[in-house]
């Protein structure tokens, strides 16, 4: 217990600089990913009779799911764009800076989707919608790179882990504030939806006092003194000559790299392991099944004769849980390491989809099988909170090292130290 509270006030300054990275990075992008979702009926409504004012008809049901439709994936356009610009920016002007300009970007977006409703403008939600979309695929990037940058080793993989527990708590928060109770009614879902300006502002106001991180002064700027300057800012006094001299051998074997392009990437061999490593982790979050989870809870919560009015409470309920168990995760994944919970995390999930799909076609003839699928989406929530979601800590060692940069030998440039690498 005196050596946590002792690391906690020596690591202070980087215990609270994670905090604003969050808050401002995934964060933003679990709440905005969950908040489309409660004010999904409000906002149809307002085209409808928007549509209505100004061309004195009533859309029909196809248009109005088609402009719905492009509400909602503007955001996923605007993030494709955000990623493709996110690694140049982030390599020109650095994270920090990056991050600045991306609040921006987001409170103008907010001010799109805030004042709709007042303009009478759904095309002033598509607006906002993509520019958010651009804030996530840039602040995705910078946030995990950023964190991963100004950790030391021995706390690396809990502070990787943190964009995770930032995701589930911005899905968490998205959940809280969208009940009816509080802004998630026809009158107040404009104020909804401009709650992450709020959160860009708070991270705009706080980013400016703290450093950017060592690697990229070192590195980039060739800032040795601002290096050693940022590093014991945040880690506190003390000598940190190991960990600059790690640096200093890394940027000597990068010193006579050439940055390669996608395409140059794809045909170099010598980086296949971990590209092949990236798309396989990559891919299989996007097909492990959350979404669907995340999407249908409600009409899984209906089949199983829940009470419409405390539906929003059960998945509620459910992001709660999400957020628990990746905290429990950023705790035990320096002990186990992040294969063994990968693994496991997987084969309980793949267990658990199949007995909910049991309990899903057998929910008509036995009635108790109803309880039995929301007892096993949380079980299936807990599983993936362990396990697959410490796959962004997982892929960090992966992306420094298949970051682009290869030497005239050809050869990848190597992990800042082998543990990362055996976990």
């Amino acid at each position: 217990m005196a050596g946590f509270l002792a690391d906690v006030v020596q690591y202070r300054k980087l215990l609270l600089m994670i905090l604003v990275l969050g808050i401002g990075g995934t964060h933003l992008s679990g709440f905005q990913m969950s908040v489309i979702n409660y004010t999904s009926p409000y906002i149809q409504k307002f085209i409808n009779e928007t549509w209505l004012e100004r061309y004195g008809s009533v859309l029909h049901q196809e248009t109005l799911t088609l402009l719905w439709s492009f509400i909602v994936s503007m955001y996923c356009v605007g993030g494709m764009v955000g990623c493709l610009c996110s690694g140049y920016l982030t390599a020109k002007y650095g994270k920090k800076k990056c991050l600045l300009f991306n609040d921006v970007v987001l409170i103008v977006a907010v001010l799109h989707t805030g004042f709709s409703k007042r303009a009478k403008s759904f095309e002033m939600i598509l607006a906002g919608r993509f520019l958010e979309g651009i804030g996530a695929g840039i602040h995705m990037n910078a946030h995990v790179q950023y964190a991963g940058e100004i950790s030391p080793k021995k706390f690396r993989g809990f502070v990787n882990v943190t964009s995770s527990v930032f995701f589930a708590l911005g899905k968490a928060v998205a959940r809280i504030l969208g009940l009816r109770d509080l802004l998630g009614t026809e009158d107040t879902w404009n104020v909804l939806l401009s709650f992450s300006g709020m959160v860009a502002l708070i991270q705009l106001l706080f980013l400016p006092f703290f450093p950017e991180s060592p690697p990229y002064l070192l590195m980039q700027k060739e800032d040795k003194a601002g290096c050693l300057k940022a590093m014991k800012e945040l880690w506190g006094e003390g000598n940190y000559h190991t960990e600059f001299d790690d640096l200093m051998k890394e940027k000597t074997v990068t010193k006579s790299t050439r940055i390669m392009n996608v395409l140059q990437v794809l045909k170099e061999p010598s980086v296949y392991p971990q590209l092949s490593t990236m798309l396989l982790l990559l891919l299989s979050l996007q097909l492990c099944g959350l979404s669907a989870i995340t999407f249908y809870t409600s009409e899984i919560f209906k089949t199983a004769n829940l009470q419409e009015s405390i539906i929003p409470y059960v998945s509620l309920g459910v992001a709660i849980c999400e957020l628990t168990s990746v905290i429990f995760c950023s705790s035990i994944i320096d002990r186990f390491g992040r294969r063994i919970l990968l693994w496991g995390g997987y084969l309980l999930m793949a267990l658990i989809l199949l007995f909910l799909e049991i309990s899903l076609l057998l929910s008509d003839q036995f009635l108790w099988m109803h309880y039995s699928s929301v007892i096993l989406i949380f079980l299936f929530i807990i599983a993936y909170g362990i396990g697959p979601d410490a796959s962004w800590s997982f892929l960090l060692p992966h992306l420094h090292w298949c970051s682009g940069h290869l030497s005239n030998s050809h050869l990848p440039v190597p992990p800042r130290n082998k543990r990362e690498v055996n976990l």
